[in-house]
């Protein structure tokens, strides 16, 4: 038999164990849950060319409140890994997390080491906020404790969260003073849960998911690290960006939907002057809404921004004429799950700011 013919009756056999291979290394791949679709959106960018993260609270719900399905259910029941903001944001997920995917990994995100968390803001309307305090958006600092592994892990910024959810917090001062090395005991009651839109946040999370995926994943550790280097590479580029648009904002008013935005705002030098809902978006009440309609006034809110998740009946009726009305949406209702979720819900609020504040 002639060499040619030998390479040509070769070449399928390499193809199929080509495909064989990879079909086996792509089962080898951990199956990673996520609550909602920025947290999703930065695990598919660690996850690129290698699997897809499920997503439980479909697009246009509101994470504050969820029924999951039986086939939402069922992902938690086969996760390997779990990766979700915390009960602060879910609080009924707490419950099939642990009963669900007991035997799984955890990593909930605001007890990530190094989260930048702000606590809520209390009341209709919010004081100015005090940037040179937050100048870097410094906050609390959420340490989680250590997964069950028997490696250490405790200099690294990313401890994850054990399966106990015990949590401790760090508390940062205003100053850039060094931090005091005792911690204090901290559930998280006081810390806004919407801490995904801060990008300084994100871009710390990709490195810890990347970490867990390797942990759990060794053969494709190589690949985890590398498209984690280049989300965070291409987060950088993007709060610049974001920066020099919103710069010119930093002393124009307007009021929210809910207080969801307060991290988004100190990142990028804005000020909410109040919220219509509360942050759990809990409906107003009628002296709320008064308190309000006293702070457009007033104040000269230029803006007031509904939500996509939420009805805007009370915006339409009570603030329209007296202000321009914007849509903000934190979680990307009307765009595509996956990898480039997350930037393009950063780009478009930074759009709605710049069309709405700067009519």
């Amino acid at each position: 038999m002639s060499q040619t013919i030998r390479t040509v009756l070769a070449a399928p056999c390499i193809g199929l164990m080509a495909t064989l291979l990879s079909t086996a290394a792509m089962a080898d791949v951990p199956k990673v849950v996520t609550d909602i679709a920025p947290v999703q959106s930065l695990v598919a960018t660690v996850m690129a060319g290698l699997g897809e993260p499920s997503l439980i609270v479909r697009p246009g719900a509101s994470p504050h409140g969820y029924s999951m399905r039986p086939s939402e259910a069922q992902a938690l029941e086969q996760a390997d890994l779990v990766i979700w903001i915390g009960e602060g944001l879910t609080p009924w997920l707490e419950d099939p997390i642990e009963t669900l995917a007991a035997d799984a990994h955890k990593i909930e995100l605001m007890s990530v080491n190094g989260t930048i968390l702000h606590d809520y803001r209390e009341g209709a309307t919010f004081a100015a906020h005090d940037h040179d305090k937050d100048e870097h958006g410094h906050g609390k600092e959420a340490e989680a404790d250590d997964h069950d592994h028997d490696h250490e892990k405790a200099e690294k910024a990313g401890s994850h969260d054990d399966h106990n959810h015990k949590k401790e917090a760090e508390a940062e001062a205003h100053s850039h003073a060094e931090k005091d090395d005792a911690h204090d005991d901290h559930d998280h009651a006081g810390a806004d849960a919407h801490v995904w839109l801060d990008p300084v946040n994100a871009r710390l999370w990709l490195g810890i998911i990347a970490d867990e995926l390797s942990e759990l994943d060794p053969d494709n550790a190589a690949i985890y690290a590398a498209n984690a280097a280049t989300g965070q590479a291409e987060l950088e580029a993007l709060e610049a960006e974001l920066s020099a648009a919103l710069g010119t904002f930093a002393d124009t008013g307007f009021l929210v939907f809910h207080d969801a935005y307060q991290y988004f705002e100190r990142r990028f030098g804005l000020s909410a002057l109040g919220a219509i809902s509360l942050s759990d978006a809990t409906p107003p009440s009628a002296g709320r809404i008064a308190e309000l309609q006293a702070t457009v006034a007033d104040m000269e809110a230029i803006c007031v921004f509904a939500e996509p998740q939420f009805n805007r009946d009370v915006i339409d009726s009570v603030f329209a004429g007296s202000a321009n009305v914007g849509m903000l949406d934190p979680l990307g209702v009307e765009i595509e799950p996956g990898a480039a979720l997350y930037t393009l819900v950063l780009r478009n609020m930074a759009s709605e700011f710049t069309s709405c504040l700067g009519k």
